[in-house]
């Protein structure tokens, strides 16, 4: 899982521009190096200079300073990269807008990439001075257009960590010129610790995936470590935080600011960039609001579309140019309904000549229930569920809500709820709705979390916009208070038929709630309050291609089909042939990126027969897991295809409901046995209660009484047991497991065995991947090894353990690596491997035993012993070249 703050790079891609070559000649040029980039026929050159800079005061900075071949001088712009990454994630940002004709400057941030110092999160004196300094570079550069001596014309662009800096910099130093900060905060106290309440979740990935606490200024790492422990936020970590956010200097920054903030996403959320608005605006300078799909919390980040107007914003403001088209003063996309051929949201733009903030036109609706009382439980715990922070590499529960998929979880007895009468026509909510309700808590504080659900026509299924919540905290609540309850800031419309459904639950997976125990009274005080904001309005759907086009290709195209005798279509259609094959993989691969040419998996082919138990094998790095998560159709392939059962695989695909997938543990609520457990589940798939087989897949789990205990006394061979029964539910057809055997001791291992080897025996199908070698070789019938993304060879374990002609040679001392590679170079020789005991030598059609031993006696190596050696861990090492 990729925890990094999402950057520029990944936010802001040009796919338009493709590098003709890679970097040509690196020289020593002064204090760094440069790098000559070829162009496409239209573009001139970029030439790239890397340096290390020195601060000042010990730290040392890295950058690269981008510059097109053309003459003459041009505007600068600073790109700022995403926390947790480096200037290396900005790099092709930077080489586009260099074309474009700027003179850019990326660098790592403190602590980031291979800059020197501590992580400060913005610190003023540190990093922020630091951009100053890059600023002082700029204005001696030749290229760099001056307004002034030691003023060059500036901006400045980043998302995330990078998009703060932006902000700040404009504050601090009155040579910015214009700004393009992106999915980013204002107020990071506001962010990390919202209305008094601890978003431990993110807080945690900030602090722990960047090398850990160490990692930051000392001060920081005080403050982290006393909230955590606490969970309660203090005066002294807000005023640490506030010093280091852009609304410290808010009276400060007056440029142009196109402020980009993603709707999915609950650490920057949309209320971060409304503040920058306003109190950008009101110091007189232009602003403009753009309201992506994506976020930090996954879904479309429009790369392209959001870097050609960062262009289009600093052609305006930085080079001058008038008649740039720089978009609407607000833009939102909006997502409806997925894309049938690959299952990709359906995106589409609306606008506004006019910001219309959070409150636009505002509308009550009605709200009915009476006064109830809910538990926080001791420990806050089991926490409701909305947005998991970390999923954004895997599209995100947010992108689901906004496709109508309901993945939020609230338990029985911890929340309140308030529902509005069915809806008379649609509704668009555009902003933040607000409630006033009245609480009260046995306890001296109350925190809750505010939430408004779309509810269906059949009260049934649920949907969380964007997967957000209001955390609240309520002081001296004892007594009972009234309090206004700002809900998140959504775009979402809300169709005819349904309901808005108030949800006050007392705890959130992401928030720390209260440890004691305590009892919550809550009841209505007002009608709920929606904004509308009517004036944005959402561009009518274009017309097809097609539409205008085929009048004129109509009948090359009907000659086409009729010389070619074939039909392309997007999805393809079954193949009766493979109707009762499990699967079969043809020609697979996955590129590490779009742009990149190296490959996850490469050219990938096998296929799997009804029965089987297949273990996936290969080193770190083979490509298994990316084989299996495209197999479940998370993410797609670049090339080739999957068909289950001759079904192609793609996201949502109906035939997927026939395939179960276990992956490193599944999550259990402990208070709950067993039993209760795997029902919730099943519940949650909004499936028959019949179609579960709950018993058969008990049955196989063989959990026996266990199945009545809370799942807090399991062992971890139970707990692993029960997460494999969890993905027989249904019984699928074909079921995956990752890594089954995790954590398991020799007793348990044999009893997963025996699950496995009994699921299949009633002709269902099992693929396993684990790294137990001896295991896999005794409870697969069939194996599949990879290497570095490719097939190495697929048959009956029998056939690889016994092939090719594998010798032992035993040594009185380890021989040394050296000889080893002259081993491995002898004629007859296919590979030799160190062993603990010696040599283990896999022969081709030309070697022989005898020939080997001649050869080691003149290389002087000590022969003790030499025989066959037909272990599956031998086989395995043998057949990847004693990759680790």
């Amino acid at each position: 899982m990729d925890l990094r703050m999402p950057g520029l790079g990944g936010l802001l891609r040009r796919p338009r521009r493709i590098l003709a070559a890679a970097a040509a000649v690196v020289v020593l040029a002064g204090a760094g190096t440069w790098t000559a980039l070829a162009a496409s026929d239209d573009a001139p050159p970029v030439r790239r200079t890397d340096r290390v800079m020195n601060m000042g005061d010990g730290v040392r900075i890295d950058t690269s300073y981008f510059t097109s071949t053309t003459a003459g001088r041009r505007p600068a712009v600073l790109l700022g990269h995403g926390f947790g990454g480096s200037k290396d994630d900005v790099r092709q940002e930077a080489q586009d807008l260099a074309r474009d004709g700027y003179a850019v400057l990326t660098w790592s941030a403190r602590g980031f990439g291979k800059s020197t110092g501590k992580i400060g999160l913005n610190d003023p004196k540190h990093e922020v001075a630091d951009v100053s300094r890059l600023i002082d570079w700029l204005a001696k550069q030749p290229q760099v257009r001056l307004d002034r001596s030691g003023d060059p014309r500036v901006g400045v662009a980043g998302g995330s960590y990078g998009g703060a800096i932006s902000l700040l910099a404009a504050g601090y130093d009155d040579r910015v010129d214009a700004i393009a900060p992106a999915i980013t905060y204002w107020n990071l106290a506001d962010a990390l610790f919202p209305d008094g309440v601890f978003k431990k979740l993110w807080a945690g990935v900030f602090f722990n995936t960047s090398g850990g606490c160490e990692k930051f200024e000392p001060e920081l790492c005080r403050m982290y470590d006393r909230v955590a422990e606490s969970g309660r936020p203090d005066a002294a970590a807000r005023t640490l935080l506030e010093e280091r956010s852009p609304s410290a200097v808010a009276d400060r920054i007056k440029v142009p600011t196109l402020l980009v903030q993603g709707q999915t996403d609950s650490l920057f959320t949309l209320a971060q960039s409304d503040a920058a608005s306003k109190a950008i605006r009101a110091n007189g300078a232009p602003v403009d609001v753009d309201w992506i799909a994506g976020g930090h919390d996954g879904g479309d980040m429009e790369s392209s579309r959001v870097q050609k107007r960062v262009t289009a914003w600093f052609d305006r403001y930085l080079k001058g140019d008038k008649g740039a088209g720089t978009g609407p003063a607000f833009r939102i996309t909006r997502t409806g309904g997925i894309d049938s051929t690959d299952g990709a949201a359906l995106l589409r733009g609306a606008s506004a000549d006019a910001y219309p903030g959070l409150e636009s036109h505002r509308r009550t609706i009605a709200l009915t229930g009476g006064e109830q009382r809910f538990a926080n439980p001791a420990g806050a715990s089991p926490p409701a569920v909305s947005a998991l922070p970390g999923l954004g590499s895997a599209g995100g529960l947010a992108q689901l809500s906004s496709l109508g998929v309901g993945v939020s979880l609230d338990f029985p007895g911890q929340y309140a709820r308030f529902d509005s009468a069915p809806l008379d026509n649609d509704l668009r909510i555009t902003g933040s709705p607000t409630v006033t309700v009245h609480v009260k808590s046995t306890g001296d504080d109350a925190v809750l979390f505010g939430k408004v659900y779309d509810v269906g026509p059949d009260g049934t299924q649920q949907v969380l916009p964007a997967q957000l919540v209001a955390p609240l905290r309520v002081e001296g609540a004892k007594t009972g208070k009234d309090v206004q309850v700002t809900l998140p800031a959504i775009d979402h419309e809300v169709q005819k038929g349904h309901r808005l459904r108030l949800v006050l639950a007392s705890t959130d997976l992401g928030y720390a709630s209260p440890a004691a125990p305590a009892t919550y009274t809550v009841s209505l005080k007002g009608d709920l309050s929606v904004p509308t904001a009517p004036g944005v309005t959402t561009a009518a759907a274009s017309l097809p291609a097609w539409v205008w086009w085929l009048p004129v290709a109509g009948a090359a195209l009907a000659l086409t089909l009729l010389v070619t005798g074939r039909r392309r279509t997007a999805v393809p259609a079954p193949d009766p042939a493979l109707a009762e094959v499990p699967l079969q993989i043809t020609d697979l691969s996955k590129r590490y990126a779009k742009s990149s040419d190296r490959y996850a998996v490469r050219e990938l082919s096998f296929r799997v027969e009804k029965g089987q138990v297949l273990g996936l094998l290969g080193p770190n790095g083979a490509g298994k897991t990316t084989t299996l998560r495209m197999l479940m159709g998370l993410i797609k392939p670049d090339g080739g295809e999957i068909r289950v059962f001759g079904h192609a695989i793609r996201p949502g695909a109906p035939v997927l409901s026939r395939v179960g997938a276990f992956v490193e543990g599944a999550g259990f609520l402990p208070h709950l046995s067993g039993r209760e457990n795997l029902e919730l589940y099943w519940q949650a798939t909004g499936r028959p209660p019949e179609d579960a087989h709950l018993a058969e897949a008990l049955e196989i789990a063989g959990l026996g009484d266990a199945l009545a205990r809370a799942v807090r006394t399991y062992s971890q061979g139970m707990r692993q047991r029960l997460a494999i029964a969890q993905a027989m539910l249904g019984l699928p057809d074909l079921l995956i497991l990752d890594e089954p055997t995790n954590g398991l001791d020799p007793p348990q291992i044999r009893e997963m065995r025996e699950v496995m080897i009994r699921y299949a025996a009633a002709g269902r199908t099992v693929i396993v991947s684990s790294h137990l070698l001896a295991e896999v070789e005794q409870s697969c019938t069939h194996l599949v090894v990879m290497d570095r993304g490719r097939l190495v060879q697929a048959g009956p374990v029998g056939e690889i353990v016994g092939s090719g002609d594998t010798l032992l040679v035993g040594t009185p001392a380890p021989v040394e690596e050296p000889v080893v590679e002259k081993v491995a170079a002898l004629p007859g020789v296919a590979s030799a491997v160190r062993t603990e005991d010696g040599l283990l030598v896999r022969l081709d059609a030309e070697g022989s035993a005898s020939r080997l031993v001649a050869e080691l006696v003149r290389l002087d190596v000590p022969v003790t012993s030499v025989g066959p050696h037909r272990r599956l861990e031998d086989a395995f090492l043998t057949l990847i070249g004693g990759t680790p």
